[in-house]
């Protein structure tokens, strides 16, 4: 037997190993997602069975109902006329989500509400899979399973269960960061491309793209690398070609948002929480949680700095609460953390194990608590 007859044989079995191996590890975070989401759904029943409500009323509630409404009929034309709830409409949403359940929708003949479900369920388990990888990339698996756990169970991470766009957020991104720390600059831009048109604050994917291309550039003179920041942006210049079809603006999103969600003057979310809480307590629970959440970010962000992350994690973060905190309403909310993922993977991967054990165990409360409070009509997820 030749040398290239040997070296043919052996080369399949090596990437059959490889394949196995990866598959066995991913059932760690498989694992962990699963749990997480037995513990929510536990929460959802029981409140479904002590309100007498069913639980599907939970899981599709909120931003679901929008996400849902766009996946069965499509966009409107025109953004209704006037201000606050009565011109709120679809317009005011990304795509990526309703086209993927209208996707499930027609390949398995599923109502829209189980489409919607299964959709994010699927995105939220791949997310999981993916942070993990993410983590594993730069650490090890142990480090991976605390950061994947810390996500899946962070304040805001009931809404992985709802039809929300959090969970294929987690998994665009993450993929994006892994492929760009591989040099996969097409892929990287790709996986970005898809994350900007899951959310607006999805577009922060772009950040790390830029970030990653520039240290390419000025290490190695990788010029090629270019493709991930050009690629990035164009999910969301897409959607927004879109609009100016379909509406006869570019600019309809933000026009929906002003005139339906975005009221008040930019950038001024965060202070509007604080001097609210101040002036009103807990009459109104929106802003005294988006305050805990500046205080928990702001402690995320010292263990951040200690432990010196990759500069496309930095990239991606900063990148989320800049543009959260841009808004005169979102400032620093659960759901805008749980978009800033790398914020408790560092946490989770680095904290020593009692500290560790301390902020899973006040997430996990957190959580139940929230996920309890989003049943009725007095927080908004």
């Amino acid at each position: 037997m030749s040398g290239d007859e040997s070296a043919s044989r052996i080369v399949p079995t090596s990437r059959r190993t490889q394949v196995t191996n990866v598959l066995q590890q991913s059932l760690q975070p498989l694992g962990i997602f699963v749990l997480s989401r037995v513990a929510v759904y536990a929460i959802f029943a029981a409140v479904a069975m002590a309100t007498r409500r069913s639980i599907i009323q939970f899981l599709v509630g909120w931003d679901s109902r929008w996400y849902l409404m766009i996946a069965h009929y499509g966009y409107v034309h025109v953004v209704p006329p006037g201000h606050g709830n009565s011109a709120q409409c679809d317009l005011g949403f990304f795509p990526l989500i309703p086209l993927a359940i209208r996707g499930v929708h027609g390949l398995t003949g599923l109502g829209f509400t189980v489409s919607g479900l299964v959709t994010s369920s699927l995105f939220s388990l791949l997310g999981a899979v993916a942070v993990w990888w993410m983590v594993r990339d730069v650490d090890d698996a142990h480090a991976a399973n605390r950061a994947t756990a810390l996500i899946m169970l962070s304040p805001a991470a009931f809404v992985l269960s709802m039809v929300y766009s959090e969970g294929a957020i987690i998994f665009f991104v993450s993929c994006s960061i892994l492929a760009l720390r591989r040099q996969w600059w097409l892929t990287g831009g790709l996986f970005a491309a898809l994350a900007t048109v899951c959310d607006p604050v999805g577009v922060a994917a772009v950040a790390p793209c830029v970030i990653a291309a520039l240290i390419a550039i000025r290490r190695a003179h990788q010029w090629r690398a270019l493709v991930a920041p050009l690629v990035a942006p164009l999910g969301v210049l897409t959607f927004f070609g879109y609009l100016w079809a379909h509406t006869g603006s570019p600019f309809t999103w933000f026009h929906a948002q002003r005139v339906g969600w975005q009221r008040g003057h930019l950038g001024t979310g965060v202070v509007q929480s604080v001097l609210q809480t101040i002036a009103h307590g807990f009459a109104n629970l929106n802003p005294p949680v988006k305050v805990a959440s500046l205080v928990l970010v702001i402690g995320l962000l010292i263990v951040w700095f200690r432990n010196r992350p990759p500069h496309t994690w930095t990239a991606y973060v900063v990148g989320v609460l800049v543009l959260g905190s841009l808004s005169p309403i979102v400032g620093v909310s659960p759901r805008l953390l749980l978009r800033a993922f790398p914020l408790f993977a560092i946490a989770g991967a680095r904290l020593p194990r009692q500290w560790f054990e301390v902020m899973l165990g006040l997430s996990i409360v957190s959580m139940a608590a929230l996920a309890v409070v989003s049943t009725s009509n007095f927080w908004t997820p």
